[in-house]
């Protein structure tokens, strides 16, 4: 199969042999015959992964938008790049197939025909952070992964990531930038709701169901690959902070448990996981080099390339070569260890690390400069290309790269996924304590299940739903119980971004909870607190009259729980600290560590 196409700026015809397209062929075979007719520059657009925001109804050249992101049209067609992590939704599963349409369309049109490869964060839950996860909007609304951690059942993990890979596939959507797998023995740090706990062979047997779930058996056409992050494990940030920013760069490992902290992925890449992502942190204090690990030689090739053998994809954490931009502010790139470094020099030192695709990036104009240059070699160009352009036959993107619309609104949210979505939802709520209280006509009975018709206070729960379970009243004394949900506390960070990420300190403020004991002063009350960071419920344990705990669930998934509709299960997926003096203590890296802890790991009360 050859084509003649015209690229060259005097009208001369350029044969291009088009047989990769060939499903018969062997995959190596296909791989080879399209590097081996590759320009420098679509080698190079080859290994940028960036960010694209498709428009309201599918709308497909939206450039600029909070990200100062270049059109996608000019991405495909200018820059010869390929692969895209999409943000947002186009408002509708079938405005987004239609558009991941167009995008194909477009890549099709190219010298080479190379398809696109969309590639997204978790979709599925109640997180809406636009680095890290987005809200499950037309998808099925599950747990987050420390709710199905607290659940602790390997075949649900396994149930869900099957649903997610249907509803990815049905929109085109083919690599997960997920699971997180770091383990989160660091009370403090803001990104352990998208773990799976402080627990390393839970964590390593849930990583090895979500990837099955996923890819299944084996990478294929019916696959969606997964990138598994942040190795070589991102939990022990110091004093907790992230390592988005420049304040939160280092890793440590006072309690020398680095080993620990690659179970997972031991795990994971016995499951066949099909890329890696390294994180942002600096290693400090170890035998690996002291530069972001996405830069690191002694990470990348030695521990994962050498020691592992691992031959899949690694993709840089997005934003560590250049500058960025989100809502007008500036945020400097993540080269941790190499801030006075050019961005030339950057992308060389991590190409020598290892890495074969630049997330948040769309600047191939510079590798193929570092190539002319002789500063990185088109030979060691072409190992990652092989890597990518491998991927992309593996999951049959040659092959059929268009999806169907109308089934992406039959799929996308089907009331099966859903329904399995809210079973999870009130399974993965955690009942820490459950008093008895006095009842009149009757002796002291358990708090929950609370019986439905009584007069109920809340806050931070939807009235209307209170309502389907008893009379809404707006005065606690006027109450037969009061059901309260708060947030885990967070310090406030003045960037837009910095929001995003809850950190600080674990303890309520002094007026929330004062204000909780006023209410549970007056009514038998129930507190549910997200947990989305151990939060210190010292306050709380023995003046409420039961406490709970969950990780992403509805109001409705709650007040089921409360009133017996369903039973809780859930067990927590870390320890709760009592104090924080003991967070303080603790070392970065060690898990349960906090001394003397409120509520253990795995402790959860079953309600009658």
């Amino acid at each position: 199969m050859t084509t003649s196409v015209d690229t060259s700026a005097d009208g001369i015809d350029v044969a291009v042999d088009r047989g990769y397209f060939d499903a018969t062929r062997p995959v190596d075979e296909r791989v080879e015959l399209l590097l081996s007719q590759m320009t420098l520059e679509e080698k190079a657009g080859l290994m940028f992964h960036t960010m694209v925001m498709p428009g309201e109804g599918g709308a497909v050249d939206v450039g600029g938008g909070a990200f100062g992101l270049p059109p996608v049209t000019e991405m495909i067609a200018d820059k010869a790049m390929s692969h895209f992590n999409v943000l947002g939704s186009a408002g509708s599963p079938s405005a987004l197939a239609r558009w991941h349409n167009a995008l194909q369309e477009l890549a099709a049109a190219t010298r080479l025909g190379i398809p696109v490869t969309l590639s997204t964060d978790p979709r599925h839950s109640f997180t809406d952070n636009p680095g890290t996860a987005a809200m499950a909007g037309s998808f099925s609304q599950w747990p987050e992964p420390l709710g199905l951690a607290a659940i602790g059942s390997e075949d649900l993990v396994e149930e869900f990531a099957g649903y997610a890979r249907e509803e990815y596939l049905a929109v085109g959507l083919r690599v997960a930038l997920h699971p997180q797998i770091d383990l989160a023995t660091e009370p403090r740090w803001a990104r352990q709701i998208g773990t799976f706990g402080e627990d390393a062979e839970l964590t390593a047997r849930l990583a090895a169901a979500y990837i099955r779930g996923f890819q299944g058996s084996e990478l294929g056409s019916r696959s969606v690959a997964t990138m598994v992050k942040h190795f070589p494990g991102a939990g022990p940030q110091k004093d907790g902070e992230d390592a988005h920013f420049a304040y939160g760069r280092e890793q440590v490992y006072p309690g020398d448990q680095a080993a620990l902290h690659l179970r997972p992925f031991e795990a994971a890449f016995e499951a066949g996981a099909s890329q890696v992502m390294p994180y942002y942190g600096m290693p400090v204090g170890t035998d690996w080099e002291e530069v972001g690990f996405g830069f690191n030689k002694s990470v990348v090739t030695t521990l994962l390339r050498e020691r592992y053998s691992f031959d899949g994809i690694v993709c840089t954490d997005w934003g560590l070569l250049s500058d960025g931009h989100l809502a007008g502010e500036v945020h400097p790139a993540r080269a941790w260890g190499l801030e006075d470094r050019s961005v030339p020099d950057r992308m060389w030192i991590a190409i020598e690390a290892g890495v074969d695709q630049f997330g948040g990036e769309h600047i191939p104009d510079v590798l193929v400069s570092l190539v002319q240059s002789g500063a990185v070699t088109e030979d060691r160009i072409d190992e990652s290309v092989r890597r990518l352009l491998r991927e992309k036959f593996v999951l049959g993107l040659f092959d059929a790269a268009t999806v169907d619309p109308a089934a992406a609104d039959e799929i996308v949210g089907s009331p099966e996924a859903r329904a399995g979505g809210e079973l999870a939802q009130r399974k993965s709520v955690t009942v820490l304590t459950n008093r008895s209280i006095g009842r009149s006509g009757g002796d002291a009975q358990p708090t929950l299940p609370a019986r439905r018709g009584i007069r109920i206070y809340s806050e931070g729960i939807d009235p209307d739903v209170v309502a389907e379970y008893g009379r809404v009243v707006d005065d606690p004394s006027l109450a037969d119980l009061a059901v309260l949900r708060l947030q885990a506390p967070f310090e406030d960070r003045p960037g837009i971004f910095e929001r995003f990420f809850h950190a600080g300190s674990l303890e309520f403020s002094a007026g929330t909870v004062a204000h909780v004991k006023d209410v549970a002063a007056r009514v038998p009350t129930v507190v549910d607190v997200f947990l989305d960071r151990p939060a210190i419920l010292t306050p709380f344990a023995d003046g409420v009259s039961a406490l709970l705990g969950s990780y992403g669930a509805s109001a409705r998934a709650l007040m089921d729980v409360v009133f017996g509709e369903s039973a809780a299960v859930g067990r927590l997926p870390f320890d709760l600290p009592r104090s924080m003096a003991a967070v303080q203590e603790s070392r970065e890296d060690v898990p349960f560590d906090t001394r003397d802890p409120l509520f253990s790991f795995g402790h959860g009360l079953r309600t009658p």
